[in-house]
Formats: structure tokens, sequence, C-alpha cells
């Protein structure tokens, strides 16, 4: 199957764009299943412009917690340094920050859904070395 994140480039205007994902299980140190969602660029994040990485995790549910929150931050950390910063170059400007995000469940960018778990990290990187920060 071919890399979602690849397959399309943006065509670097000003404005927000997503790029939808797939149902590509992404390999992860827990093991939970991880699908990407989308990948969106070109929107401002609290520290200034950001990629947001945004994967469906449905073993976090709350219901459920197959998957605890210690393990999918560590996971998070995991798709940040494997999946995130090798693409990137495919977004255009370089972003201050990574925002890497799991649901259980696919939710709509910007829309409040609270029967829905979601984790969220921030990221910064350096020397090819993405860097934990307080969200």
């Amino acid at each position: 199957m071919t890399d979602p994140v690849a397959d399309e480039l943006p065509d670097h205007h000003e404005a927000a764009h997503v790029l939808p994902g797939d149902e590509t299980l992404i390999p992860v140190p827990s093991g939970q299943p991880v699908m990407l969602q989308d990948v969106i660029w070109n929107v401002p994040g609290p520290e200034g412009l950001a990629v947001r990485f945004r994967f469906v995790a449905p073993q976090i549910a709350r219901d459920s917690a197959a998957t605890a929150y210690e393990a999918a931050a560590e996971d998070m950390m995991h798709l940040c340094q494997t999946y995130a910063l090798p693409r990137l170059t495919e977004f255009g400007p370089q972003p201050t920050q990574i925002i890497v995000s799991m649901s259980d469940q696919p939710v709509p960018f910007g829309e409040s859904m609270p029967e829905a778990t979601q984790f969220f990290e921030a990221f910064s990187y350096q020397d090819g070395i993405c860097m934990w920060e307080i969200f």
C-alpha cells in the first residue's frame, strides 16, 4: 500500500491544508493498531507554525482502555520520531512545532466530540530528534 503523506505534495499557499490518511496500520511500540487520520499543516499552533499528525487508535477508548495513556504517550513520541520527522520536508515552510494526536475514533479537526478519547502531545525538533514539550 502507498504512503498517503508521500503520495500528494502541498501547493505551499498560506492557508490550512489537509492530507487525508488511510487505514494502513502504522507500527508503534505498544503494538496497538494505529492509522493516520490526516495531516494538517500551515495552521498556527501555540508556538507558531505547526504540522499536526492526527492518528486513530481505537484501543485508547476510555470505556475499554486497552492501551493506557503512558503507553500511548510512548507511541506518540515514536510516531513523531519515525513517522512525522521524515515527512516534514513535504509540507512547505518548516514548522516550529509538531503536534501528534491520537483519538479512539476519527474526529473532525477543530470540532468538539466529548464522547471521543483524545490524547495530544507537542514536540519541537532539533538535530533530527523530537523533543517533547509541555502542551
